[in-house]
């Protein structure tokens, strides 16, 4: 009996030390990661899409990292009819953040390559911005992370008031491992900075595929898994409804530009 007692207090004290462990690197990465996000899409002009992505390649990213700027990655649409560019930053915090564009901005190099670019026209109708945080079961974007991935997805989902703590506890305990047991490439989960439209509402977040029938291949099978048919529903049950509202599930299949970090 007493053999026995120890090894369960042997076996408690060994889950307990586990569970802390976890937990704990848990806290540890999500710390590593407090930077500020910024996710912008450039409407090119009709016809100047091209000479945009010039711009960035030859000009504009080396200037953004003189600045102390992290260029993350950098995509254009699958099917991109409204000629978009949709590129992602990361600074140490706001503060860095508007300093370092201000230097940008005012760089003579920055200013030349401009006007030199815009002889004919401006290249961009209309610039929008989103300034995320990482949340705390992101892994990251990294050159390593997305070898032999060739397509990009950029997901967007928007939950009823007050549900989003459910929907990222889904993604946090069932949701991730499930996107990698069927091949998909878990990359950032963000959520939009406090102030924005629909921050409290909002997941955006990135996954990578080898190509398109991988993609369809892979999200195929995620759906019919049964694990992901018991979460799903244990997850709704518990929330009174769906974690989305309806038509709340946006996807954009990207394509990494040549000068890309994350490729």
């Amino acid at each position: 009996m007493t053999h026995n007692l120890t090894t369960v207090l042997l076996a408690a004290a060994l889950s307990f030390a586990t569970a802390t462990a976890t937990a704990t690197a848990s806290a540890e990465d999500h710390a590593k990661d407090s930077r500020l996000y910024e996710l912008r899409t450039y409407h090119a002009e009709a016809g100047k899409l091209d000479a945009l992505l010039a711009r960035f390649r030859d000009h504009t990213v080396k200037l953004f990292e003189k600045h102390g700027m992290t260029n993350i990655g950098y995509w254009v649409p699958v099917d991109n009819k409204d000629n978009l560019l949709i590129y992602l930053l990361a600074y140490p915090d706001r503060t860095t953040r508007d300093a370092s564009w201000e230097k940008f901005l005012a760089d003579d190099a920055w200013k030349k390559a401009a006007a030199a670019s815009e002889k004919n026209g401006r290249l961009v109708s209309k610039a929008d911005q989103l300034f995320l945080t990482a949340t705390d079961f992101s892994p990251g974007f990294s050159t390593a992370s997305t070898s032999g991935e060739s397509l990009f997805e950029m997901r967007t989902y928007t939950t009823p008031p007050g549900k989003l703590p459910a929907l990222h506890s889904r993604f946090r305990d069932v949701t991730r491992a499930l996107f990698a047991k069927h091949g998909i490439t878990n990359l950032g989960y963000f959520q939009p900075v406090a102030g924005q439209p629909a921050a409290n509402e909002t997941l955006l977040y990135f996954v990578a595929h080898k190509d398109a029938a991988a993609s369809q291949k892979s999200w195929e099978a995620f759906r019919a898994d049964p694990a992901w048919v018991a979460a799903k529903s244990a997850s709704e049950a518990a929330s009174g409804g769906s974690l989305t509202v309806p038509d709340g599930v946006v996807s954009i299949l990207l394509k990494p530009t040549d000068f890309s970090p994350v490729k």
